[in-house]
Order: structure tokens, then sequence, then C-alpha cells
């Protein structure tokens, strides 16, 4: 009884320390590199989100090119 008592203590600690160490890193990832948006309605149409209010398209919004300055004519551009 004691030995499944102490896996699991050693279980729960070993999941909140990659807890610990994950969350930061993906909160980070999704500010600084990219993330996933979802795009709805008809202010993109018809490049984006061709099929009218019943669908919608997903993207990937890359924050590193505007960091650096790299958007060329042509890119889309997503505004907060």
């Amino acid at each position: 009884m004691a030995q499944a008592q102490g896996l699991g203590k050693r279980y729960m600690k070993a999941f909140f320390k990659g807890f610990f160490v994950a969350v930061p890193v993906t909160v980070t990832f999704l500010d600084r590199v990219a993330c996933v948006a979802r795009v709805e309605g008809a202010s993109m149409q018809p490049s984006l989100n061709p099929g009218g209010r019943e669908a919608s398209d997903v993207v990937l919004l890359n924050h590193w090119s505007i960091r650096n300055y790299a958007v060329q004519r042509g890119d889309i551009v997503s505004l907060v």
C-alpha cells in the first residue's frame, strides 16, 4: 500500500513538473511565433471562406514575419 502511494506521488510530481514547463513554452510560442485562428464571416470573401456563412477556414497566423518586417505584397495581415 505504501509503495502504491509513493508511486502516485512520483507520477503527480512528474506531471506538475512537466505542466509548469509546457504551459509557459506553449504560451510563448503562440504569442511570439505562430498561432491558429478561424476565419468566419464575409469580410475576407472570396479569398477566404468562399462557402459563405456555413463554412469557415482555419489559418496559421505567422507572428515571426511581422516582427522581422518580412511582409510582402499579396500577404494577408490580421489586426486585433
